[in-house]
């Protein structure tokens, strides 16, 4: 009798002891281990972003690593990471390629708008730069332009934006937005080109520094002179205003997701324009008057 009993509750534990794990494994939002790919120029946002997301849910842990963004969009592809952050248009046969590979519809997750920034020395004498500047310094053997590399998002968005392909474009590199902006006092008949990211933080002290090294111009588009400012940005007629989106092939609610709910929603947009960048989702605040 003792022996049959001692078998039903082996039984019984058993069962318990499967179905926890079972529920270890199932997809959850608020737990678990995850590793953001992104672009360096929109590094800060992102890891603003996942911070604000682990004070949230402690049992987190979000790694963001930087990648190239056509590089981190093909570690998307090949399954090598659950969440990456682009700034560009996906061609109609990368879209198709993103639906078959990871089997989900392409639904961009957008969350904030930031820019694509021409930058010159502090003492530098030029107030600004024409489209038409861009457009031919960009074929030009004399490469004018700094970016921080191929396969970048600031030199994927420019092209994208005349029209060309990266390769086709000619231009200098230095690696790295910081060091473009630290290093182009050398070289002061260049221009560098840069996401506004890098130092768009407003009470950030080195953010402050580095905006203090150099000037940025503004784009001049049919006789009209555009900042990069939040007016300019919300309205897009900056002519280099990108919005910053996450792609996941991720299919359940499991945490890429709960990242990406979060960084959409108010919560999420604040620390955005914590971030010196324009939310893009815009929420409307309601004051009552006594």
């Amino acid at each position: 009798m003792k022996s049959s009993i001692r078998i039903v509750m082996l039984f019984f534990v058993s069962i318990i002891a499967v179905n926890c794990k079972k529920e270890e494994k199932s997809p959850s939002y608020h737990k678990g281990e995850m590793t953001i790919l992104t672009d360096e120029s929109f590094k800060s946002v992102t890891e603003a972003l996942a911070e604000g997301y682990m004070i949230n849910y402690p049992e987190t842990k979000i790694k963001v690593v930087t990648k190239k963004e056509d590089l981190g969009f093909l570690d998307l592809l090949n399954d090598k990471a659950k969440i990456v952050v682009m700034s560009r248009d996906l061609s109609p046969e990368e879209i198709k390629t993103y639906e078959e590979q990871v089997e989900l519809k392409f639904l961009p997750a957008r969350f904030a708008a930031d820019a694509v920034v021409f930058i010159v020395p502090k003492d530098s004498p030029k107030e600004s730069i024409s489209m038409e500047e861009i457009t031919q310094g960009m074929q030009s053997d004399d490469k004018k332009f700094i970016f921080d590399g191929a396969n970048s998002s600031n030199l994927n968005f420019v092209a994208q934006k005349l029209k060309k392909q990266p390769k086709d474009l000619k231009y200098s590199i230095i690696p790295g937005n910081k060091n473009i902006i630290q290093e182009l006092n050398k070289y002061p008949d260049k221009i560098g080109v840069i996401g506004l990211n890098t130092f768009s933080r407003p009470y950030d002290k080195e953010s402050e520094e580095l905006r203090n090294m150099v000037k940025i111009l503004p784009v001049e588009n049919k006789g009209v002179k555009y900042d990069a400012d939040f007016d300019n940005l919300r309205k897009m007629s900056y002519p280099f205003t990108r919005v910053l989106y996450f792609l996941t092939n991720e299919g359940n609610f499991n945490i890429a997701n709960g990242f990406i709910r979060y960084s959409c929603t108010q919560l999420g947009q604040m620390i955005v324009q914590k971030e010196g960048l324009q939310p893009y989702n815009l929420y409307r605040r309601e004051v009552q008057m006594r």
